[in-house]
Formats: C-alpha cells, structure tokens, sequence
C-alpha cells in the first residue's frame, strides 16, 4: 500500500502495514534507497505500520537536490501524513544523522530514535575523511559505480535479497552530495536536544563507526548501545533478524 497523494507533491514514500500499527518511519543510507529496508518490512508489516522513505537525491526523489533541511522535510511531512504525526524513526547511516536532526527539532515527533552506522561526528580528521568520501563519489563514473555496486550486492547477499534491496536503484551522485553536506554539520548536539530514548546499533566490523561511538555518545542521555557480531556497516541486511529483534524490542519497552 503506497502512501495517499497530496494534491500538490508526490509521495516519496511507501506505506505497508496495518493502519493500526505502531507506526515506524525507516530512513536510508546514502546512494540507497527505501528498497534497503526491505528485510525489515517483511518481518514487521503484518503488525506494524512500516513507511520507508526517499531521502532527496536518491530514489524517487532522485532528481531533488539533496540538503539536510529538505530531507528532514520529506521525512517530517511522512511522519505527519502516514504516521499520524509521531513514530519511532529508524536511521541507517545518512539515515541516522537525518534521523538525528528530526529528533532534535521535532521532538514531539519522534517517539524513539534508532540510529545504525551513524556514531560518529564529522569534525577534524573525520570531516576530511567525510569530505573525500563525499568527493569521490561525486568525481566517480557514474555508470561504473552503478554497475560494480549492483554487482557486489547481489554476490554478497545473494540475487533475491541483493535485488530486493537495490530495487530503487543506485545513486553516486546524490550520496556524494548527502555526504558532503554531513561533513559540514555537527550531530551530537542533535542527541542531546532530543532528550527521549535512543536505540544504537553497530555492526562489529563497521570499524570507523563503532570505534566512533564512546566518544560521540558520552553524556547523551537515555542511549541504549548494541554491537551486532559479524555485521558491517549495512547492520539491518548483513544481519537482518538481529537488527530487527532490537528495533522490536526497543518499541516494546517504549511509552504509548
């Protein structure tokens, strides 16, 4: 089930569940899109309502320029329009710094936060790395990427899964620009202003984010922290039943 169309802007996320459900709002990683999120879908639809969304310059909002106020847009507007105007917002990677800037200016929004992949602040040596990253994606032939990373996804997790995931397809480009937007903002500060409960989720072999993680989470109030074994940066697909226990039984524990 898509989500309905407002009269003046295209929906650029999906909907599927019950309307009853305890709404989650997934948000992708740069050059992803909502298909990402596809192993958690299929394990959470029949009792949650799940909206995965297009961040802007991936997806179907591939044509939109990327900026982290218009991606927080296009998430708060899918917050308010499918989940009735307050979610648990799980965010991978890209996902979770923009997840972590709904938390901290839309409070009232966000009943529970869940950030993958994203412990880490983008100041000093990291903003260069993040700067480089972001560059290199940008500079790289576009084709050649497509097609090497469509490629590996499938050989590392197999055709079925490798193709359900990249169904949105891939996109340099807009990653380059998302991450190159990051590296020009702090995210801590984010935390700290949302003040209501945390979820974070590394992959044990994710080095760069998970070594990150004690220091961009010291003194942030309300943080719960897990490290899934033998997982990589994409947490929620290398180790799908996993991530996906914790995202339930942190929504378990929270207050209605």
């Amino acid at each position: 089930m898509s989500g309905q169309r407002n009269a003046q802007q295209a929906v650029h996320w999906d909907v599927t569940g019950p309307a009853d459900g305890d709404p989650i709002v997934f948000v992708h990683g740069a050059m992803m899109g909502r298909s990402v999120w596809r192993p958690q879908i299929d394990a959470l639809a029949d009792r949650y309502r799940c909206i995965s969304v297009d961040l802007p310059g991936h997806g179907t909002q591939r044509d939109n320029a990327f900026s982290i106020d218009a991606a927080v847009a296009g998430v708060v507007r899918a917050i308010d329009e499918a989940a009735g105007g307050r979610a648990v917002v799980v965010g991978l990677s890209l996902g979770g710094y923009i997840a972590m800037t709904i938390a901290g200016r839309h409070q009232e929004r966000v009943r529970g936060l869940v950030i993958a992949g994203s412990t880490r602040e983008p100041a000093g040596v990291s903003r260069l790395a993040f700067q480089l990253y972001g560059w290199g994606l940008r500079l790289a032939p576009q084709p050649a990427v497509r097609a090497i990373a469509l490629l590996w996804f499938r050989r590392r997790y197999g055709s079925v899964l490798g193709a359900a995931i990249t169904a949105g397809g891939h996109f340099a480009q807009g990653g380059g620009r998302a991450v190159l937007h990051l590296a020009r903002g702090r995210f801590k500060d984010r935390l700290l202003a949302y003040g209501g409960p945390i979820l974070v989720i590394n992959g044990s072999m994710d080095l760069v984010f998970r070594i990150g993680a004690g220091r961009f989470l010291a003194g942030v109030p309300g943080v719960r922290s897990h490290m899934i074994p033998r997982a990589g940066h994409l947490s929620n697909v290398d180790k799908p039943a996993a991530f996906t226990g914790l995202v339930e039984e942190f929504i378990g524990s929270l207050e209605p």
